[in-house]
């Protein structure tokens, strides 16, 4: 009604501005509780229909049983949302669609259909209950169509022509004829365990205890497909419906246990158990293909060489301590110049593509000259002196001090790639490569810039330090 009417009828009414974001962040967070029933948790896209509230869909196939059984789990679920302070309805049946309808229009709070009796059961249940749009319930309520057994006796042609075909649809959904897919809150990890405990848990020396005990029962699942997992989750559900997720990566696919439950020891000392934490789900949330290496046979040519694996995982460990934009690699990049011809990237990122992963062709071209051992992000300019003008230099001016040229060796060429130079004169963007040694015996990479012209001279710049 509008609020004008609603205060002259309640003059002490409590006022307070909607905000369906909050409401919806509120129930992606009871969506993510309801995680500890079953991965397979869900929004409910029409439960704030007709005012009849938000809503959750939990596909709890194959997770009754740990729970003792579906009328377990459903009280389970009705007492801890009434615990947070939530009043629910809530309903199992064999398909989403019956659900929906018995939590929001049954007669009790908690309704459970068996096996074979939906059809009885829904039959008496308003059109409403069909999830349909509020003009198509007005225009069934006209025709006298108020209840869903009024429809299901109708010839279906006609039905479908006068009210198009989501009735019949919604129809078949109910009942079960058509199949109707649920999308999960997040994909749901092919490889998860889980453990449920008959009283909670507290001490980190538990979780540990417990994440010992899932590792091995994961590399086992992830081992016999083939995998090794890139991310992992550790989800804690604490009985008072929340719960905490630490999650970790790796640089390689993995699935050493050791290795992982180390990982995890290091972030589960900030793990707040609260009142207690009553579930523990361990999902491997990202996989590539893992395949078995042949060890080297030669243990002395092993031992004198790095190990990728030891490497690897000192990266896992630096990456989740510091954080996995802060552990970076130098990786090739399509340029002739020097300042573009790597770039850095984050050790944990995805899946390594070819570029990447093994040299190409662009990287194993051959170079005139070596590359100095430290280079400079950007060129800095320098004053040089050199005995002709297109010769190398016999002395330059950096910061404030003059180095007399002893020794120089070049030039090498290199210039820009030609789509960097489109519309420019190459004259200017050309650059001759020196390697010079100072009187102090210091050796330097320094270029010029552009060829000498009429008009302007060319730049000198210092670009890197050899040892």
């Amino acid at each position: 009604m509008p609020l004008a009417t609603a205060r002259a009828l309640a003059p002490t009414i409590s006022i307070h501005p909607a905000d369906p974001e909050a409401d919806l962040a509120m129930l992606d967070r009871l969506c993510a509780a309801c995680e500890r029933y079953t991965p397979w948790a869900a929004l409910d896209p029409h439960g704030g229909g007709r005012g009849k509230g938000a809503g959750l869909w939990l596909d709890i196939t194959g997770c009754d049983h740990l729970f003792g059984g579906e009328e377990a789990l459903l009280n389970d679920v009705a007492a801890r949302f009434a615990r947070t302070g939530f009043r629910t309805r809530t309903a199992i049946a064999a398909t989403p669609a019956a659900a929906w309808a018995l939590a929001r229009f049954g007669c009790t709070d908690r309704m459970r259909t068996l096996a074979g009796n939906e059809r009885a059961l829904l039959k008496p249940f308003p059109t409403a209950a069909l999830r349909l749009d509020a003009d198509l319930i007005e225009g069934l309520d006209r025709m006298g169509l108020r209840h869903i057994e009024d429809l299901v006796h109708l010839p279906r042609a006609p039905l479908a022509r006068r009210f198009g075909r989501i009735v019949l649809d919604r129809l078949d959904q109910l009942f079960g004829d058509i199949e109707e897919p649920l999308s999960p809150r997040q994909a749901p990890s092919v490889h998860v365990v889980r453990r449920v405990f008959a009283e909670p848990i507290g001490r980190i020396e538990d979780i540990e205890h417990t994440l010992a005990a899932l590792l091995p029962a994961l590399a086992a699942g992830l081992e016999s497909h083939g995998k090794g997992v890139r991310r992992l989750d550790l989800v804690l559900h604490r009985v008072d419906d929340s719960h905490a997720t630490i999650e970790v990566g790796t640089s390689r696919p993995v699935r050493d246990p050791t290795h992982l439950a180390r990982l995890f020891r290091e972030k589960l000392a900030e793990v707040d158990p609260g009142f207690g934490i009553e579930v523990v789900v361990l999902a491997a949330r990202v996989t590539e293909p893992l395949s078995h290496s042949q060890a080297a046979l030669d243990s002395e040519a092993q031992t004198a060489r790095a190990d990728p694996a030891e490497t690897a995982r000192l990266v896992d460990r630096l990456a989740n301590r510091l954080g996995p934009a802060n552990v970076t690699r130098l990786a090739a990049e399509q340029s002739h110049l020097p300042e573009r011809a790597c770039r850095e990237r984050p050790m944990m990122a995805g899946k390594q593509t070819k570029q990447t992963s093994r040299p190409t062709a662009w990287d194993e071209a051959p170079r005139r000259s070596p590359r100095p051992v430290r280079l400079l992000g950007q060129p800095l300019p320098i004053k040089v002196v050199a005995q002709v003008p297109d010769g190398p230099p016999a002395q330059f001016s950096w910061r404030r001090r003059s180095h007399r040229v002893v020794s120089a060796e070049g030039p090498e060429r290199i210039a820009p790639e030609w789509w960097m130079t489109e519309g420019r004169p190459l004259t200017r963007e050309v650059r001759d490569y020196y390697r010079i040694e100072d009187e102090e015996g210091r050796r330097y990479w320094v270029f010029r810039e552009g060829l000498y012209l009429p008009e302007k001279a060319p730049g000198w710049y210092l670009h890197g330090f050899f040892a």
